[in-house]
């Protein structure tokens, strides 16, 4: 088997080994006596939009609302992750009610932390605030039967290579593993969860929809490091696989299939492209990553803000009213101002809890110092060693941006490397250039 194309470039994997490829969203495959067909069922539609302000909030919140009642419908027992942020409080606050009006007992809520988080937390532009305050405040209007989980850094680190597993390629490190232990402590319990992801995708929540440096990189706006990247391939490798290249026919390709429309506002031309990517390639990361990181421990996770119906409708919203303010997800915002605290309402987005316990740092540090110790590890024949040795000499402060969205810093960057060697390793693919 042939080792074709680890997309270190945007961090989502077209097709890993030579010859198998995914399928693109919302297409379909047959394979006949007359060979492979793929065919794409469903798509976004660029249209006018039409409905007056009041209109589109009453046509909004009746199809968030009827999405979540749908997927509320479970043989087994349920669940909703809460963290506190506005879009798993919508979740759960609609959940809720559903089994307050179903006379059902109290809803079950989970949320994660991490061992000492509490003492170490460091506030930053991607992560303003922890959830504690908040998953409370929710928990106490809605009474929801609440539990909190609890991950310590060695099973962090340790469940790095199931993580690995889950996706069969090296993902979002801790990020993922932490989810993967998530799901397996709340599988004791529930068997089916609703969480508030995809909210951001469809709403415009963030951080590069209004960053000028994303706006103005002409690339993906979540990986936009990519001398960074180019720079971590093995020179010989770096001789032929020109990164930069990739990642402009990827994003061209994908910008190509944007409709613009005449009556568009130029805010609205601009975010139509920016959601277009974020929608078909970081959404996609992070369902792939749920679906793979509950399935592994037989959990299933639902995403009610992924409905093809209010996607279609919320894409033509034009921006100046999804960003109603000049806020991330302004709309949403305004549209659950009488059915949320204001704390809530207001709070700034916040993405899904990493760890900050300096104990993290020390222990993925020591694994990737462990691998680099030997010169023979394969991820020498694919990286460059000696920026890998400087990422870790720095702490991970050698590659200067994030790794992917705004969570993979320098802990999470080894983490990955970590998992690069783990991958190379188990499976042992022959990289072909």
């Amino acid at each position: 088997m042939s080792f074709l194309d680890l997309d270190l470039a945007i961090h989502l994997v077209i097709g890993i080994f030579k010859d198998i490829h995914e399928l693109k969203p919302a297409n379909y495959a047959i394979f006949n006596s007359s060979g492979l067909h793929i065919n794409k069922y469903w798509s976004l539609v660029s249209m006018p939009h039409t409905d007056n302000f009041n209109s589109t909030c009453d046509k909004v919140k009746f199809l968030l609302e009827d999405s979540i009642r749908k997927q509320l419908v479970s043989d087994v027992p349920l669940c909703t992750f809460l963290s506190g942020g506005l879009d798993s409080s919508i979740i759960t606050l609609y959940a809720s009610n559903y089994c307050k009006e179903k006379g059902l007992p109290p809803l079950n809520t989970y949320s994660v932390d991490y061992v000492d988080n509490d003492k170490n937390f460091v506030k930053t532009d991607f992560q303003p605030n922890s959830d504690n305050y908040y998953i409370n405040l929710m928990k106490e209007m809605l009474n929801t039967n609440h539990h909190n989980i609890i991950l310590d850094t060695p099973e962090l680190a340790e469940a790095l290579e199931d993580a690995m597993l889950a996706r069969d390629y090296p993902g979002m490190a801790d990020v993922d593993s932490s989810l993967l232990l998530f799901c397996k402590n709340v599988k004791q319990h529930a068997t089916v969860t609703l969480t508030g992801e995809c909210s951001d995708e469809i709403f415009g929540g963030y951080p590069w929809f209004f960053r000028s440096d994303a706006l103005n990189s002409g690339t993906f706006p979540w990986s936009i490091a990519i001398d960074e990247r180019q720079t971590l391939l093995n020179p010989l490798v770096a001789e032929k696989v020109h990164l930069k290249d990739y990642i402009n026919y990827r994003y061209k390709e994908s910008l190509d299939e944007v409709t613009i429309l005449d009556e568009d506002s130029e805010e609205t031309k601009e975010k139509r492209k920016i959601s277009h990517l974020t929608l078909n390639w970081f959404m996609q990361t992070l369902l792939d990553r749920s679906d793979r990181m509950g399935m592994y421990n037989g959990f299933e996770i639902r995403v009610p803000f992924c409905d093809y119906r209010l996607a279609q409708y919320v894409w033509n919203i034009p921006w100046e009213i999804k960003a109603l303010n000049g806020r991330e997800k302004g709309l949403l915002r305004y549209i659950m101002k009488d059915s949320l605290p204001e704390e809530i309402v207001d709070r700034k987005k916040s993405p899904y809890p990493k760890t900050w316990n300096p104990t993290y740092l020390a222990k993925v540090k020591g694994m990737l110092t462990k691998i680099m110790q030997d010169k023979n590890a394969p991820i020498n024949n694919l990286l460059n060693r000696q920026y890998i040795l400087d990422i870790i000499q720095t702490d991970g402060k050698a590659f200067t941006r994030p790794w992917f969205g705004q969570l993979m810093t320098g802990p999470q960057l080894m983490a990955y490397l970590c998992q690069v060697n783990m991958w190379l390793e188990k499976y042992q693919p022959k990289i072909e250039l």
